[in-house]
């Protein structure tokens, strides 16, 4: 039978109803899937540039601790040279403090002369030649001259060997050293240094690390004393 127009209208508006439920349904679908993947979208981006910050703080992190770490480091090294510092200026001091007692020793006009003497048979010795010229400060000739005799036959009796000793009146060691004398051999060539200005330095590079101790202590993490 044909439909009626009434009828053709209601089964019109049942099909639209049930398309209008169809698209409904559908919206909603899209609407839960575009809402589930946003929600996952955007716990994957936070847990993203959470995992992003925190690699960001811990490299800051290890950067401060390592600038601790070397500011430490360049503080205690500056500390340890201020140390060394303050400590060489005090052996310097006490070396100074020798050269000057230095001064004192040629006052003794007798004791000095008998140094003399023996710095002379030392310089024979370490020379072991002929003909020697010993040069000495200006105020110290008389006193070499007084003691030269005596030095030289010293010399020669220890070792059977002939030797001329002379003065060097021209050419005179500074007045303001402490003393001593230069001894000379082969024209001048061959010097050996007596003064007592040497002496003391080579005194003082020798017993430099019982000096650094008797200051100081030991130093238990010095492997070498020298």
């Amino acid at each position: 039978m044909a439909l009626s127009d009434s009828g053709v209208q209601k089964q019109i508006n049942h099909m639209m109803a049930f398309i209008e439920r169809e698209a409904d349904e559908k919206a909603e679908e899209i609407d839960t899937k575009a809402d589930e993947e946003f929600t996952l979208e955007k716990g994957r981006l936070v847990q993203e540039q959470r995992l992003k910050i925190i690699e960001f703080y811990d490299r800051k992190e290890k950067q401060v601790e390592m600038q601790k770490k070397i500011q430490s480091s360049n503080m205690m090294n500056q500390a340890r040279l201020r140390v060394l510092k303050a400590r060489e200026e005090h052996v310097m001091t006490v070396l100074d403090e020798a050269r000057k007692r230095l001064h004192e020793i040629v006052k003794d006009q007798s004791k000095y002369q008998e140094i003399l003497r023996r710095l002379i048979i030392q310089a024979l010795f370490q020379l072991m030649e002929s003909d020697v010229m010993i040069r000495c400060r200006h105020q110290d000739t008389r006193l070499v001259q007084g003691c030269l005799d005596s030095a030289l036959k010293e010399y020669q009796n220890a070792t059977k060997q002939k030797c001329k000793v002379v003065i060097d009146k021209e050419n005179f060691l500074p007045s303001d050293m402490c003393g001593g004398i230069d001894a000379f051999s082969e024209g001048g060539r061959i010097k050996v240094s007596n003064t007592l200005e040497s002496r003391l330095e080579m005194i003082s590079q020798q017993l430099l690390p019982e000096i650094r101790v008797a200051l100081f202590g030991r130093n238990p993490n010095r492997k070498f004393s020298d």
